[in-house]
């Protein structure tokens, strides 16, 4: 899938300052329907970077476009994007049932089609048995379903997941590595997803390595271990030195 291809969200030279980190004029784009993961140590700019892409942060440089709209301008019940927190952050205070349909509450939808949407994700994701159960009665696995159809109650056409696989036991992770090619595929939309387990990225059509606050390059996900990768970036993938490859103007990694 071409980086030059339509995008549904581009970062353009995207510069952003949090106390002495900087997130170095990252450009990528991803495209309708793609996943997309982005990968790299602890403490590179993984989640600001998806923050970012959510409409979290304005810029100190460069741009985020959703739909070829600067994101941070369009109001956050119109961006129309699901965000997956890494601890999924729901409501304490509230039941499984009433966190999934919270996105519709924001919209004011009508209560017979946030009830059948809620049903609807509910059997989907293996849950209507615990949508009248609160957050901290429910296992990991169970939080991170209500957590997903409550970021997909929306029908959004990004979906933003925060180091989904890295409090899940094998067993769950390998259901979830399925499970994001059903939501591609059943809801249409595109996903990014950040982590530090490059194994986990392999599920993903292209996978962007940002270290230190600087996108190294974006391989296909099946040339993750092979590409010419400086010896930074090896190092981290845990490859053998060799000679570093090159760069295209788009940033893509070529022999």
């Amino acid at each position: 899938m071409s980086e030059r291809s339509l995008a549904v969200i581009e970062a353009e030279e995207l510069t952003l300052r949090r106390g002495r980190f900087l997130m170095d004029r990252v450009s990528l784009r991803v495209a309708p329907r793609e996943i997309f993961a982005v990968i790299g140590k602890t403490g590179a700019g993984k989640t600001l970077l998806l923050e970012s892409m959510a409409g979290f942060h304005r810029p100190d440089g460069g741009r985020v476009l959703y739909g070829g709209v600067p994101v941070y301008r369009i109001p956050v019940e119109r961006r129309n994007i699901g965000y997956l927190y890494q601890d999924y952050c729901l409501f304490p205070h509230m039941t499984a049932r009433q966190n999934i349909a919270y996105g519709l509450k924001l919209r004011r939808a009508g209560r017979e089609e946030t009830a059948r949407r809620v049903e609807e994700l509910a059997r989907r994701f293996d849950i209507a048995r615990v949508l009248d159960q609160y957050p901290a009665t429910l296992s990991g696995g169970e939080q991170q379903r209500v957590a997903l159809a409550r970021a997909l109650i929306t029908q959004p056409g990004l979906l933003l997941l925060d180091e989904p696989f890295s409090a899940l036991d094998p067993v769950t992770k390998q259901g979830l590595y399925g499970m994001l090619l059903d939501i591609r595929e059943s809801f249409g939309c595109s996903i990014v997803f950040v982590t530090h387990n490059f194994r986990e990225a392999a599920v993903a059509h292209r996978i962007g390595v940002l270290l230190d606050g600087r996108l190294r390059g974006t391989v296909l996900g099946s040339e993750l271990m092979t590409a010419p990768w400086d010896g930074e970036v090896r190092a981290f993938l845990g490859l053998p030195e060799q000679m570093s490859g090159k760069k295209d103007d788009a940033g893509e990694v070529y022999a």
